[in-house]
């Protein structure tokens, strides 16, 4: 799905902190996404050579750290920020969130380019502490929201403006839906395999019948065939676009293909949100998700897959909640 030369980059970057197969898992709200997804090689793996890791301040194709790019900083001075983990994750309850995204398209684009939305919970915190790479693409989303109940739970412990609740995007999207639906603002959804988009758009329909979805499109593309899609979805100029790869795919995707959208108003990264918007995986029980034991849930569902995963990363995301959260007195 990305140029040779930027897979070289994070394949080079990711291998250096972890094994290859720790390398190519997801976040754990989402589905492992193969090789074939985001490679541009004949076997549609990451080459084998890699070059340098570009500068701390910018990324592969040009994005630049939100604290060196003034288009999302005048977009966001007013979101209050806080450092969780290691990371600037933005003082927003859901409505605030879905309030932002819905203000920076109606009645007019706020900025003259998408912006660029991501989520963060325990696991991204390990892999941006580990993976330079990772780390640089989140640094360059204009907001980051906090989508793990233990960031909100250390927050209150550890911050002076602590976070007001879990943003999880499977809850967000209904949040922007139910106002997009109100004001004509249009959606794309891009990502999943094909039956499961194909679901997930059917249940959309059903839930926001006069919700204007102006295209959807699974995300197994690549080469051609990706950018001849890209360019169709610039076309469709959508207010939302919803992107669902992967960590670190879809942030990935939105370094190599935001100057060929334009056109969008707010692209946010999205995990495994169709998946739950096709009904093919449940969600976990309410009280699990707000102690904070949702990855609880999804290890009982998948223990091969998430086992392993878990290990790793939540002794050392909880390590990082409790040294690299502090509190500041700016909104940068």
């Amino acid at each position: 799905m990305l140029s040779h030369s930027q897979n070289a980059r994070i394949s080079d970057a990711i291998s250096s902190a972890r094994s290859d197969r720790e390398g190519t898992q997801s976040l754990d709200s989402d589905v492992a996404v193969p090789p074939v997804r985001i490679c541009d090689t004949s076997r549609g793996e990451p080459p084998a050579h890699a070059t340098s890791v570009p500068n701390r301040s910018s990324l592969p194709n040009g994005m630049r750290e939100r604290r060196t790019n003034p288009v999302g900083r005048a977009a966001t001075a007013g979101v209050p920020r806080e450092t969780i983990g290691g990371l600037r994750l933005a003082v927003l309850d859901r409505e605030q969130t879905a309030d932002f995204m819905v203000e920076a398209v109606y009645p007019n684009r706020r900025a003259n380019r998408p912006l660029y939305l991501t989520s963060a919970n325990g696991e991204v915190l390990s892999r941006c502490s580990t993976e330079p790479m990772t780390d640089r693409l989140f640094r360059a989303a204009d907001l980051i929201n906090a989508d793990g109940q233990p960031l909100v739970m250390v927050s209150r412990l550890r911050s002076s403006k602590p976070l007001p609740e879990r943003v999880a995007t499977t809850d967000l999207f209904h949040d922007v839906a139910c106002k997009a639906e109100k004001l004509g603002l249009t959606f794309y959804l891009f990502g999943a395999n094909e039956a499961e988009s194909q679901a997930a758009i059917a249940n959309v329909r059903r839930a926001y019948p006069a919700l204007k979805i102006v295209g959807h499109s699974h995300g197994y593309l690549r080469g051609d065939a990706l950018r001849a899609k890209v360019d169709e979805i610039n076309a469709l100029a959508p207010d939302f676009l919803w992107v669902a790869l992967g960590v670190p795919y879809e942030q990935a995707f939105v370094d190599e293909f935001m100057s060929r959208l334009g056109n969008v108003g707010v692209i946010k990264t999205s995990g495994g949100l169709f998946n739950f918007l096709s009904g093919s995986r449940p969600r976990a029980p309410r009280w699990m998700q707000i102690v904070g034991l949702e990855w609880a849930w999804r290890l009982w569902l998948e223990p091969r897959r998430l086992f392993w995963r878990y290990l790793t990363t939540n002794p050392h995301a909880l390590y990082l909640l409790f040294n690299r959260t502090r509190s500041s007195s700016t909104r940068d």
